[in-house]
């Protein structure tokens, strides 16, 4: 039988192409998918930070003088009572100085006395020079007396009264030197009071700065001899928020903690106060939030690093997908993405099909919607919108569905793995 050479030519065009179709096939990607089941279960949003742990109450107990520590009646963690002595300064100098303000106060008492008799002396000179002007007045009227003797004693006369003035002004600055003396022997007296270091609360005494024999120095601020704590059965804490997270704690909400010394342990705690001073480290703004607790056997100490867990929200039998669900996109090209978006009813502006980042860290945006890619039988992958609830960061609420169906058990792929077919050629 002859074949034409028309026919031919167009068995060998079509053998061509079902040759290239069988590299391309056998050349192409295969991709493995994997998966993990929708579930029902508990959903608690929490926030988390790192803190301090600090008495609610501590005095910083200093020197008002300056001198050497020579005694010290406590040390670190002495129970003390108010008005206790904790400490002694070396009161010899102080000492010296009451005793020089006291010599001062009884000179400036016996001025007052001497002042006080010079008036008495002034009045009497007043006296005798006013009769001794009279008289001589009298006479020069009988021209018994020259003039110059009537001047005469009327100057005597006239400076007896200003003696008189001079004498009782004399009085009054003692009198004022008097209470001059008196305010330095009271000063005297505070400074030496002041060698005796008392506590002002009661309380556990945290700290001890100065040794036996050290000499502080007042001259500048007062030296820190003792940190006092009130009451460390009642204690806070300080937890650094992120400025994105602040806004989602309410004051009230039980807190759990922990801490290094006890890691295997829960503590409880309530937040009082939200702190509106920032504190700005590397461009990180943060706030403290307080949480107040009790530590009755006295095991956690002032200053211990807290990890705490602020609870905001949460939801019980709650549809659950996990986050890497959220944040999976498959490995096709976009027409083929666009194409099954279509195919289920998803327009492509629509929310939840960009920007699939879900959480609230700094620099994360919370989306309200999401798609996550469910797996079928046939390792078919089909796009879900759904509406988001709350998060604790390793699974997120499955508020509602809002384009195509998913339930507790179907499998959302997560992850895929992108290879060679086993039984491909090489190059050709």
């Amino acid at each position: 039988m002859r074949i034409d050479r028309k026919s031919a030519l167009i068995v060998l065009s079509l053998a061509a192409v079902g040759v290239a179709a069988l590299w391309a096939f056998r050349g192409q990607n295969h991709i493995e998918y994997l998966s993990a089941k929708i579930d029902r279960g508990s959903i608690y949003d929490v926030v988390e930070a790192t803190g301090t742990v600090h008495a609610v109450v501590l005095v910083q107990v200093g020197s008002q003088v300056s001198g050497s520590i020579t005694k010290l009646y406590a040390d670190f963690n002495s129970q003390v009572h108010r008005g206790d002595i904790v400490a002694l300064i070396d009161p010899a100098l102080f000492k010296g100085a009451l005793d020089q303000a006291i010599a001062d106060l009884d000179t400036a008492r016996a001025n007052v006395a001497a002042s006080k008799e010079n008036v008495v002396k002034a009045e009497a000179n007043l006296l005798q020079a006013k009769a001794d002007f009279e008289r001589a007045e009298a006479l020069n009227e009988k021209h018994y007396v020259a003039a110059q003797t009537l001047d005469q004693s009327r100057a005597a006369y006239d400076g007896a009264k200003a003696s008189l003035g001079a004498s009782k002004a004399a009085v009054v600055q003692a009198d004022a030197q008097v209470r001059q003396k008196q305010a330095a022997v009271a000063v005297a007296k505070t400074n030496l009071e002041y060698t005796i270091i008392r506590s002002p609360i009661d309380g556990t005494i945290v700290a001890r700065n100065v040794n036996m024999g050290q000499t502080v120095a007042a001259s500048l601020q007062a030296p820190t001899i003792f940190d006092i704590a009130q009451d460390l059965k009642k204690m806070q804490l300080y937890a650094k928020t992120d400025e994105s997270e602040v806004g989602r704690i309410a004051i009230g909400k039980t807190v759990t903690f922990k801490v290094d010394a006890f890691p295997h342990e829960i503590f409880h705690g309530v937040v009082t106060q939200l702190r509106m001073n920032p504190t700005t480290v590397q461009n990180v703004v943060t706030y403290d939030t307080i949480v107040d607790f009790d530590n009755p056997d006295l095991r956690i100490f002032p200053g211990m690093t807290a990890y705490v867990t602020i609870p905001v929200a949460s939801v019980e039998n709650a549809l659950r997908v996990p986050n890497t669900a959220l944040r999976f996109e498959p490995p096709l090209p976009p027409v083929e993405i666009l194409r099954l978006y279509q195919q289920h009813g998803i327009g492509a502006d629509e929310p939840g099909v960009t920007g699939r980042t879900v959480g609230s860290g700094a620099g994360k945006a919370r989306v309200a919607a999401a798609i996550v890619w469910k797996l079928g039988l046939t390792n078919a992958i089909e796009p879900v919108q759904i509406r988001l609830g709350i998060t604790d960061h390793a699974y997120t609420e499955v508020a509602a569905a809002l384009r195509g169906s998913l339930n507790a058990g179907d499998a959302v792929v997560t992850a895929a793995i992108s290879s060679k077919s086993a039984s491909g050629p090489g190059t050709p």
